[in-house]
Protein backbone atom coordinates (compact mmCIF):
# COMPACT_ATOMS: atom_id res chain seq x y z
CA UNK A 1 0.00 0.00 0.00
CA UNK A 2 1.04 3.76 -1.11
CA UNK A 3 -0.52 5.58 1.85
CA UNK A 4 -3.02 7.07 -1.18
CA UNK A 5 -6.32 7.62 0.20
CA UNK A 6 -8.37 6.42 -2.59
CA UNK A 7 -12.11 6.08 -1.45
CA UNK A 8 -13.28 8.52 1.36
CA UNK A 9 -16.87 8.52 3.33
CA UNK A 10 -17.19 10.90 6.01
CA UNK A 11 -20.49 11.14 7.72
CA UNK A 12 -22.91 8.62 5.30
CA UNK A 13 -26.84 8.93 6.10
CA UNK A 14 -29.11 7.34 4.42
CA UNK A 15 -32.76 7.42 5.43
CA UNK A 16 -35.98 6.92 3.75
CA UNK A 17 -39.24 8.91 4.22
CA UNK A 18 -42.29 6.71 5.47
CA UNK A 19 -45.69 7.44 6.71
CA UNK A 20 -44.59 7.55 10.16
CA UNK A 21 -41.57 10.56 8.69
CA UNK A 22 -38.05 10.14 8.11
CA UNK A 23 -36.49 6.26 9.09
CA UNK A 24 -32.69 6.14 9.15
CA UNK A 25 -31.20 3.43 8.55
CA UNK A 26 -27.36 4.21 8.26
CA UNK A 27 -26.35 6.64 10.46
CA UNK A 28 -22.94 9.22 10.28
CA UNK A 29 -20.42 6.57 8.74
CA UNK A 30 -17.69 7.42 8.05
CA UNK A 31 -14.14 5.54 6.95
CA UNK A 32 -11.41 5.54 3.98
CA UNK A 33 -9.96 2.94 2.22
CA UNK A 34 -6.42 3.23 0.88
CA UNK A 35 -4.94 1.97 -2.51
CA UNK A 36 -3.82 -1.39 -2.38
CA UNK A 37 -5.72 -1.68 0.68
CA UNK A 38 -8.49 -4.67 2.02
CA UNK A 39 -10.85 -2.74 3.99
CA UNK A 40 -13.56 -5.34 5.47
CA UNK A 41 -16.96 -3.97 6.98
CA UNK A 42 -18.35 -6.57 8.98
CA UNK A 43 -21.88 -6.77 11.27
CA UNK A 44 -24.52 -9.01 11.42
CA UNK A 45 -27.28 -8.74 9.11
CA UNK A 46 -29.62 -5.26 8.88
CA UNK A 47 -26.68 -3.36 10.31
CA UNK A 48 -26.16 -1.30 6.87
CA UNK A 49 -23.43 -2.71 5.34
CA UNK A 50 -25.11 -3.30 1.91
CA UNK A 51 -26.93 -0.25 2.15
CA UNK A 52 -23.40 1.46 2.75
CA UNK A 53 -22.53 0.28 -0.73
CA UNK A 54 -25.22 1.04 -2.33
CA UNK A 55 -24.81 4.59 -1.34
CA UNK A 56 -21.40 4.85 -2.49
CA UNK A 57 -22.51 3.02 -5.82
CA UNK A 58 -25.06 5.49 -6.67
CA UNK A 59 -27.45 2.52 -6.76
CA UNK A 60 -30.57 3.43 -4.04
CA UNK A 61 -32.85 4.33 -6.67
CA UNK A 62 -35.73 4.45 -4.06
CA UNK A 63 -37.14 8.14 -4.75
CA UNK A 64 -38.25 8.47 -0.86
CA UNK A 65 -34.48 7.83 0.20
CA UNK A 66 -32.38 10.62 1.59
CA UNK A 67 -28.61 10.46 0.77
CA UNK A 68 -26.58 12.96 2.90
CA UNK A 69 -22.71 13.55 3.64
CA UNK A 70 -20.11 12.99 1.46
CA UNK A 71 -18.23 9.99 -0.77
CA UNK A 72 -15.19 10.93 -2.31
CA UNK A 73 -13.29 8.92 -4.93
CA UNK A 74 -9.96 10.01 -5.88
CA UNK A 75 -11.17 13.37 -4.85
CA UNK A 76 -14.44 13.81 -6.75
CA UNK A 77 -17.62 13.76 -5.08
CA UNK A 78 -19.63 10.75 -6.08
CA UNK A 79 -22.75 12.12 -4.45
CA UNK A 80 -22.81 15.13 -6.37
CA UNK A 81 -21.61 13.43 -9.78
CA UNK A 82 -24.31 14.38 -12.67
CA UNK A 83 -25.96 10.52 -13.42
CA UNK A 84 -23.69 10.28 -16.88
CA UNK A 85 -20.93 10.59 -15.19
CA UNK A 86 -21.39 8.36 -12.51
CA UNK A 87 -22.19 5.80 -15.02
CA UNK A 88 -18.85 6.22 -16.49
CA UNK A 89 -17.48 5.14 -13.22
CA UNK A 90 -19.47 2.66 -12.61
CA UNK A 91 -18.20 -0.70 -13.97
CA UNK A 92 -15.07 0.85 -14.79
CA UNK A 93 -13.09 2.86 -12.50
CA UNK A 94 -15.32 1.32 -9.58
CA UNK A 95 -16.94 -1.98 -9.65
CA UNK A 96 -19.01 -4.54 -7.51
CA UNK A 97 -19.51 -8.44 -6.89
CA UNK A 98 -23.22 -8.42 -5.35
CA UNK A 99 -24.18 -10.94 -3.37
CA UNK A 100 -25.99 -12.91 -5.16
CA UNK A 101 -24.67 -13.65 -8.69
CA UNK A 102 -27.60 -15.45 -10.15
CA UNK A 103 -29.68 -12.51 -9.96
CA UNK A 104 -26.94 -9.93 -10.82
CA UNK A 105 -26.59 -12.16 -13.77
CA UNK A 106 -29.06 -11.91 -16.83
CA UNK A 107 -30.46 -14.94 -17.33
CA UNK A 108 -31.26 -14.25 -21.08
CA UNK A 109 -27.54 -13.75 -22.41
CA UNK A 110 -24.51 -16.03 -21.78
CA UNK A 111 -21.81 -14.89 -19.45
CA UNK A 112 -19.10 -14.43 -21.79
CA UNK A 113 -21.31 -12.08 -23.75
CA UNK A 114 -22.27 -9.81 -20.49
CA UNK A 115 -18.71 -9.58 -19.69
CA UNK A 116 -17.86 -8.33 -22.94
CA UNK A 117 -21.04 -5.69 -23.28
CA UNK A 118 -19.06 -4.39 -19.82
CA UNK A 119 -15.68 -4.04 -21.84
CA UNK A 120 -17.28 -2.24 -24.97
CA UNK A 121 -19.52 0.27 -22.71
CA UNK A 122 -15.74 1.05 -20.66
CA UNK A 123 -13.17 0.56 -22.87
CA UNK A 124 -12.28 1.65 -26.13
CA UNK A 125 -12.31 -2.25 -27.56
CA UNK A 126 -13.61 -3.92 -30.80
CA UNK A 127 -16.07 -7.10 -29.86
CA UNK A 128 -12.96 -9.51 -30.95
CA UNK A 129 -10.93 -7.73 -28.34
CA UNK A 130 -13.27 -7.89 -25.92
CA UNK A 131 -14.01 -11.36 -25.80
CA UNK A 132 -10.42 -12.70 -25.77
CA UNK A 133 -10.29 -10.19 -22.68
CA UNK A 134 -13.54 -11.97 -21.49
CA UNK A 135 -12.06 -15.16 -21.92
CA UNK A 136 -8.63 -14.34 -20.48
CA UNK A 137 -10.25 -13.17 -17.08
CA UNK A 138 -12.28 -16.43 -16.63
CA UNK A 139 -9.09 -18.18 -17.22
CA UNK A 140 -7.47 -16.11 -14.81
CA UNK A 141 -10.52 -16.89 -12.47
CA UNK A 142 -9.37 -20.84 -12.31
CA UNK A 143 -12.01 -21.48 -14.47
CA UNK A 144 -11.27 -24.65 -16.57
CA UNK A 145 -12.32 -24.45 -19.91
CA UNK A 146 -13.31 -20.96 -20.07
CA UNK A 147 -13.96 -20.69 -23.92
CA UNK A 148 -16.61 -23.07 -23.08
CA UNK A 149 -17.91 -21.74 -19.36
CA UNK A 150 -18.57 -18.05 -22.29
CA UNK A 151 -20.71 -19.86 -23.96
CA UNK A 152 -22.99 -20.77 -21.24
CA UNK A 153 -25.74 -19.04 -19.54
CA UNK A 154 -25.86 -18.09 -15.60
CA UNK A 155 -28.17 -21.02 -14.77
CA UNK A 156 -26.15 -23.51 -16.39
CA UNK A 157 -23.31 -22.44 -13.96
CA UNK A 158 -22.40 -23.80 -10.37
CA UNK A 159 -22.99 -20.97 -7.85
CA UNK A 160 -19.14 -21.08 -7.27
CA UNK A 161 -18.32 -20.73 -10.95
CA UNK A 162 -21.09 -17.68 -11.47
CA UNK A 163 -19.21 -16.03 -8.38
CA UNK A 164 -16.30 -16.14 -10.69
CA UNK A 165 -18.05 -15.13 -13.00
CA UNK A 166 -18.98 -12.23 -11.14
CA UNK A 167 -15.22 -11.31 -10.34
CA UNK A 168 -14.01 -11.67 -14.08
CA UNK A 169 -16.79 -9.05 -14.92
CA UNK A 170 -16.19 -6.41 -11.96
CA UNK A 171 -11.89 -6.84 -13.21
CA UNK A 172 -12.39 -6.59 -16.77
CA UNK A 173 -12.20 -2.94 -17.28
CA UNK A 174 -8.97 -2.90 -14.38
CA UNK A 175 -11.16 -1.30 -11.55
CA UNK A 176 -9.10 0.60 -9.07
CA UNK A 177 -11.99 0.08 -6.47
CA UNK A 178 -13.64 -3.45 -5.79
CA UNK A 179 -16.75 -3.89 -3.21
CA UNK A 180 -17.29 -7.51 -3.03
CA UNK A 181 -20.72 -7.55 -1.26
CA UNK A 182 -20.82 -10.78 0.99
CA UNK A 183 -18.83 -12.87 -2.00
CA UNK A 184 -18.54 -15.72 -0.29
CA UNK A 185 -22.34 -16.29 1.25
CA UNK A 186 -23.96 -19.72 0.85
CA UNK A 187 -21.11 -21.30 -0.82
CA UNK A 188 -19.61 -24.19 0.85
CA UNK A 189 -16.08 -24.07 2.17
CA UNK A 190 -14.28 -25.18 -0.45
CA UNK A 191 -15.07 -22.74 -2.73
CA UNK A 192 -15.40 -20.11 -0.28
CA UNK A 193 -11.41 -20.53 0.16
CA UNK A 194 -10.84 -20.52 -3.33
CA UNK A 195 -13.06 -16.86 -3.56
CA UNK A 196 -11.11 -15.76 -0.93
CA UNK A 197 -8.04 -16.55 -2.48
CA UNK A 198 -9.04 -14.50 -5.61
CA UNK A 199 -9.78 -11.54 -3.66
CA UNK A 200 -6.14 -12.03 -2.05
CA UNK A 201 -4.60 -11.88 -5.49
CA UNK A 202 -6.35 -9.14 -6.55
CA UNK A 203 -3.96 -6.41 -5.06
CA UNK A 204 -0.82 -8.12 -6.37
CA UNK A 205 -2.50 -8.88 -9.75
CA UNK A 206 -4.84 -6.75 -10.84
CA UNK A 207 -3.52 -3.34 -8.45
CA UNK A 208 -7.11 -3.14 -6.76
CA UNK A 209 -8.57 -1.92 -3.61
CA UNK A 210 -11.06 -3.59 -1.98
CA UNK A 211 -13.53 -2.86 0.54
CA UNK A 212 -15.17 -6.33 1.22
CA UNK A 213 -18.93 -6.76 3.18
CA UNK A 214 -18.99 -9.58 5.14
CA UNK A 215 -20.91 -10.63 8.42
CA UNK A 216 -18.29 -13.76 9.04
CA UNK A 217 -15.11 -12.51 11.23
CA UNK A 218 -13.22 -15.77 9.86
CA UNK A 219 -13.11 -13.92 6.62
CA UNK A 220 -12.23 -10.65 7.33
CA UNK A 221 -9.33 -12.64 9.37
CA UNK A 222 -7.99 -14.14 6.33
CA UNK A 223 -7.97 -11.19 3.93
CA UNK A 224 -8.81 -7.67 5.55
CA UNK A 225 -5.67 -5.03 6.51
CA UNK A 226 -8.45 -3.17 8.21
CA UNK A 227 -11.72 -3.47 9.63
CA UNK A 228 -14.97 -1.31 10.43
CA UNK A 229 -17.42 -3.38 12.90
CA UNK A 230 -21.25 -1.78 11.70
CA UNK A 231 -24.16 -1.76 14.52
CA UNK A 232 -27.44 -0.87 14.04
CA UNK A 233 -26.39 1.67 11.29
CA UNK A 234 -23.11 3.08 13.24
CA UNK A 235 -19.63 2.66 13.51
CA UNK A 236 -18.92 0.36 16.91
CA UNK A 237 -15.34 0.00 16.39
CA UNK A 238 -12.45 0.23 13.74
CA UNK A 239 -9.20 -0.20 13.15
CA UNK A 240 -6.10 -2.71 12.01
CA UNK A 241 -7.55 -6.08 11.63
CA UNK A 242 -4.71 -7.73 13.57
CA UNK A 243 -4.54 -5.34 16.63
CA UNK A 244 -8.77 -5.32 16.64
CA UNK A 245 -8.89 -9.11 16.97
CA UNK A 246 -6.10 -9.58 19.30
CA UNK A 247 -7.68 -6.52 21.72
CA UNK A 248 -11.21 -5.97 20.72
CA UNK A 249 -12.72 -3.03 22.48
CA UNK A 250 -16.37 -2.65 21.82
CA UNK A 251 -18.97 -5.29 23.53
CA UNK A 252 -20.46 -6.14 20.19
CA UNK A 253 -16.84 -6.93 18.72
CA UNK A 254 -15.95 -9.11 21.66
CA UNK A 255 -19.27 -11.12 21.16
CA UNK A 256 -18.55 -11.62 17.30
CA UNK A 257 -15.11 -12.79 17.74
CA UNK A 258 -16.45 -14.88 20.51
CA UNK A 259 -18.75 -16.93 18.51
CA UNK A 260 -16.02 -17.96 16.47
CA UNK A 261 -15.33 -21.95 16.56
CA UNK A 262 -12.07 -22.54 18.25
CA UNK A 263 -9.25 -25.02 16.74
CA UNK A 264 -7.45 -25.39 19.72
CA UNK A 265 -7.95 -25.11 23.25
CA UNK A 266 -10.79 -26.35 25.20
CA UNK A 267 -13.77 -27.85 23.51
CA UNK A 268 -16.52 -25.83 24.34
CA UNK A 269 -20.27 -27.34 24.40
CA UNK A 270 -21.83 -24.33 22.86
CA UNK A 271 -20.19 -21.58 21.66
CA UNK A 272 -21.13 -18.17 23.14
CA UNK A 273 -23.78 -16.33 21.29
CA UNK A 274 -24.41 -12.54 21.84
CA UNK A 275 -28.15 -12.62 23.37
CA UNK A 276 -31.06 -10.75 21.53
CA UNK A 277 -31.30 -9.87 18.01
CA UNK A 278 -30.51 -6.42 16.55
CA UNK A 279 -32.85 -4.22 16.06
CA UNK A 280 -35.45 -2.86 13.52
CA UNK A 281 -34.37 0.39 12.15
CA UNK A 282 -37.94 1.59 13.18
CA UNK A 283 -37.11 0.04 17.00
CA UNK A 284 -33.39 1.37 17.67
CA UNK A 285 -33.05 3.21 21.01
CA UNK A 286 -32.24 6.98 21.70
CA UNK A 287 -28.60 5.91 22.86
CA UNK A 288 -26.66 2.85 22.29
CA UNK A 289 -27.61 1.12 19.84
CA UNK A 290 -26.19 -2.46 21.20
CA UNK A 291 -27.25 -1.01 24.43
CA UNK A 292 -30.54 -3.82 24.85
CA UNK A 293 -27.88 -6.75 24.18
CA UNK A 294 -25.25 -5.48 26.55
CA UNK A 295 -24.38 -7.25 29.19
CA UNK A 296 -21.84 -4.02 30.76
CA UNK A 297 -24.74 -1.70 30.01
CA UNK A 298 -25.60 1.20 32.54
CA UNK A 299 -27.71 4.16 32.71
CA UNK A 300 -24.99 6.48 30.70
CA UNK A 301 -25.72 4.07 27.33
CA UNK A 302 -29.09 5.95 26.93
CA UNK A 303 -26.76 8.39 25.73
CA UNK A 304 -25.70 8.09 22.19
CA UNK A 305 -21.87 6.95 22.57
CA UNK A 306 -19.28 9.23 20.25
CA UNK A 307 -16.78 7.53 18.37
CA UNK A 308 -13.06 8.39 19.67
CA UNK A 309 -10.33 7.16 17.95
CA UNK A 310 -6.90 6.56 19.64
CA UNK A 311 -3.72 5.41 17.60
CA UNK A 312 -5.78 4.30 14.84
CA UNK A 313 -8.48 2.21 16.71
CA UNK A 314 -11.80 3.99 16.70
CA UNK A 315 -14.64 2.64 19.36
CA UNK A 316 -17.83 3.89 19.82
CA UNK A 317 -18.61 2.76 23.29
CA UNK A 318 -18.60 4.05 27.10
CA UNK A 319 -17.74 1.17 28.57
CA UNK A 320 -14.80 -0.03 26.06
CA UNK A 321 -12.35 -2.18 26.73
CA UNK A 322 -9.17 -0.77 26.85
CA UNK A 323 -7.35 -1.57 23.39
Amino acid sequence: MNGETLLEVDDLRVSFRTGQGVLPIVEGVSFVVKAGEILSVVGESGSGKSLTALAIMRLITDPNAVITGSVRFRGQDLLGLPEPAMRSLRGGAIAMIFQDPMTALTPAYTVGAQIVEQIMAHRNAGRMAARTRAIDLLGAMGIASPRDIAGRYPHQLSGGMRQRVMIAMALSCDPALLIADEPTTALDVTVQAQILELILRLRGEFGSSVLLITHDMGVVAKVADRVVVMYAGAIAEAGATRALFARPAHPYTIGLLGAIPRLRGPRLVRLPAIPGAPPAPHDRPSGCGFAPRCAAATGICAAHPPLITHDGHAVACFHARAA
